[in-house]
């Protein structure tokens, strides 16, 4: 197999090509391209923070490209090192770092089955861009056979994907020539070709939920995951919603479920919990959190206790514990109070700004409930202390 190509980065303010497939979409984490952007990306600097008199003596283009620099980050503010999040980067180094087992042996593979606005894809692309990072300083950007190293492979799934669709998306991540025409078995030799060629040793498969696992193409897409996991030095992460009820761990005696019983029991289901405030630790890990995000705001009249304290009941009940709503109301939140000149998040002000459906659903009975002070995500004031 001939060397993967490798495109340049466009100079600062010129994007990718527009015409076609001429040049790869350097952003999408579908392609290889993209994914180098990603994992190579430095560290985004946080602006500097101005107070309100700092603010009025800065000149008017001064402040247009500050609050530019101010838009970006609040828009970028994760990924946050939750306790969720600690605790699937360990176990997943667990597996994927015991999966080192000679060819003979086939590879387990991961399932992380979790409720939308967990960060489950965040915090698995976190593990990613650590594990690409470390794999290409052991062992070299390039394998001895001459050929790019890439670690990482991530395919996304759609709502009709079958095998060859499959098939095709992971070519599309290496930018392989022959993804116009083929069959189904010919796509997936190019494709593993290309797996063992660059050194793949993670493939990610996302939105897993969109595969009709008890259809006719879950059965061929589950069998050819087990030939990757036996003949290939790969460790399999699914990411899905409701795997377990789509049947991926399913028993039974019919052809189908006794396929999908395999990969069940060559799979290590891991999840994400939400954030829950009916003990003191759940309540403890929620307030850390809230001083992590309001330490990285970059709001002139912010202050100590901002969301920890003043706003900690009204943002619980406006994301219900899960850290993708409250990430998208702060963002928005955020961009309205740098926008509106208020320069910092209150009740009155997040009030007027929409969240996503789920979230707006469920918050009617949470408010009521705090409320009438049947629960808290407040610490007591010792803990406080000690937090």
């Amino acid at each position: 197999m001939n060397r993967t190509p490798r495109h340049g980065q466009p100079p600062k303010g010129e994007g990718p090509s527009a015409e076609g497939n001429a040049q790869l979409d350097n952003l999408t984490l579908a392609r290889k391209e993209g994914w180098r952007r990603f994992v190579e990306a430095s560290t985004r600097r946080q602006p500097k923070q101005l107070t309100t008199k700092d603010l009025r003596r800065l000149g008017d283009d001064a402040l247009v490209d500050y609050n530019k620099q101010r838009r970006i980050w609040h828009a970028n503010l994760g990924p946050i090192k939750t306790p969720q999040l600690a605790e699937l980067h360990e176990d997943l180094w667990d597996i994927v770092d015991s999966n080192v087992q000679d060819g003979d042996k086939a590879k387990g593979a991961i399932a992380i089955d979790a409720f939308p606005g967990l960060g489950k894809t965040t915090s698995v692309l976190s593990f990613a861009k650590q594990f690409h990072l470390r794999e290409v300083a052991e062992e070299g950007e390039f394998t001895e056979q001459g050929h790019e190293r890439w670690p990482v492979c991530r395919v996304g799934l759609t709502g009709n994907t079958g095998m060859k669709d499959f098939n095709r998306a992971m070519l599309e991540y290496f930018a392989h020539p022959g993804i116009s025409s083929g069959t189904t078995a010919q796509f997936a030799h190019r494709a593993l070709d290309c797996m063992l060629s660059c050194a793949v040793k993670v493939l990610i498969v996302d939105d897993l939920h969109f595969l009709r696992w008890r259809a006719k193409s879950g059965v061929e897409i589950s069998n050819h995951f087990k030939y990757i996991a036996n003949e290939f030095p790969v460790t399999l992460v699914f990411i899905g919603v409701g795997l377990a009820e789509r049947g991926l761990f399913s028993e039974g005696d019919s052809y189908t479920n006794a396929v999908l019983a395999q990969t069940g029991r060559r799979t290590t289901p891991l999840d994400m919990r939400p954030f829950t405030i009916d003990t003191d630790k759940g309540r403890h890990e929620w307030r850390q959190m809230l001083l992590a995000i309001e330490q990285r705001l970059v709001l002139a009249e912010k202050h100590p206790g901002m969301l920890a304290d003043d706003l900690s009941d009204y943002l619980f009940a406006r994301s219900t514990g899960h850290i993708g709503s409250l990430m998208t109301l702060i963002n928005r939140g955020c961009q309205r109070a740098v926008r509106t000149r208020a320069e910092h998040l209150s009740q009155d002000l997040l009030d007027s700004v929409k969240n996503d459906a789920a979230a707006e659903t469920a918050r009617r009975e949470l408010e009521a409930a705090m409320d009438a002070r049947r629960i808290t995500s407040r610490v007591t004031r010792t803990r406080r202390k000690a937090g």
